[in-house]
């Protein structure tokens, strides 16, 4: 574990075993440092990914959600503490769980810096794992993006997920039990075990390079409440963001979720991401860039809708293609 927690960041003045870890309030390049704070859990998806083996999945859903949630502001992420509550301790479960959290946290350049694991029978059933983790990032203060530059006429892209990303798993719980047939279908060649359990997708790396470009005035992380209820909470006083449903690039897990939970539109609306992993609220002579630059990283970006008159709702209009 100690080995694991090893870092060559001269910040960090103390290794594994400490009652705490002291970091050195260090931040050159920047002239008004601003640190970024979140903390984030998996949700019910954590209890599937670790009943099926996928550990390192889970570690990287946890990593990326929270550096998506932080990436949005312009901040680049710099510390990770987690959290391992179980009921029965694992050794090889919680050093798998470390592992991977570390491994996820070099891959978006910043260091899994210690934490806690609880053990709590008699709380947490045997063989259940409850994961959560903050980070700590920063941004120049001058470079915060928080939405105050979106004005009426921006262009609002989506970027595409790879799948359901971190929510929606009570839903899915609910079908796997109650339809386990359902674990017999095929999406696009994979299992729908396989397509439920991928990675939360993480947009740092595609981000960074944007976050100064003018023409970027907002970014809204599709995570649970959907498109209506992330991309509302950037939007200025008198504006609103007016989306047209039929140009979302559906992903085909979400229509078999929708058939076999005989799921209303709205509700899908409300808990799924629909193959939206960001919003990007820009100004139109920034498009074309910006979705070249988003596609040299793998991810798509398309216009969904415009930037209108109101007082900060997401308007739908037209339909779902299902």
């Amino acid at each position: 574990m100690a080995e694991t927690l090893r870092t060559e960041d001269p910040r960090i003045l103390n290794q594994f075993g400490a009652f705490a870890t002291l970091v050195e309030g260090s931040f050159p390049g920047y002239e008004h440092p601003v640190l970024v704070l979140k903390m984030e859990e998996p949700g019910s998806k954590q209890k599937l990914a670790i009943e099926h083996g996928r550990i390192p999945g889970i570690t990287q859903d946890l990593v990326h959600h929270l550096i998506n949630d932080i990436a949005v502001m312009g901040a680049t992420p710099l510390f990770v503490q987690d959290a391992v509550i179980c009921g029965k301790l694992d050794p090889l479960v919680v050093e798998g769980i470390v592992e991977g959290l570390a491994a996820a946290c070099k891959a978006q350049g910043c260091t899994l810096v210690g934490g806690e694991t609880s053990e709590q029978p008699g709380v947490v059933p045997n063989g259940t794992y409850i994961l959560t983790a903050s980070v700590v990032g920063i941004v120049e203060k001058a470079r915060i993006i928080d939405g105050s530059k979106i004005r009426v006429g921006d262009t609002v892209l989506a970027v595409s997920s790879n799948g359901l990303h971190t929510n929606g798993y009570s839903l899915v719980r609910k079908l796997i039990e109650e339809k386990p047939e359902i674990l017999k279908e095929q999406v696009g060649g994979e299992s729908f075990l396989d397509v439920i359990l991928k990675p939360h997708t993480c947009y740092y790396h595609a981000l960074r390079d944007l976050f100064a470009l003018p023409e970027l005035h907002g970014m809204a992380h599709i995570t649970g409440g959907g498109i209506g209820g992330n991309l509302n909470r950037i939007l200025p006083k008198g504006t609103a963001a007016a989306i047209d449903l039929a140009k979302i690039c559906m992903l085909p897990i979400f229509g078999l979720i929708k058939r076999y939970g005989g799921v209303p539109d709205a509700d899908m609306l409300q808990t799924y991401n629909l193959g939206i992993g960001l919003t990007l609220v820009i100004d139109s002579s920034g498009a074309e860039h910006i979705t070249a630059h988003l596609k040299q990283y793998g991810h798509t970006a398309y216009s969904i809708g415009e930037i209108v008159a109101g007082g900060g709702e997401v308007r739908f209009n037209g339909a779902l293609q299902w």
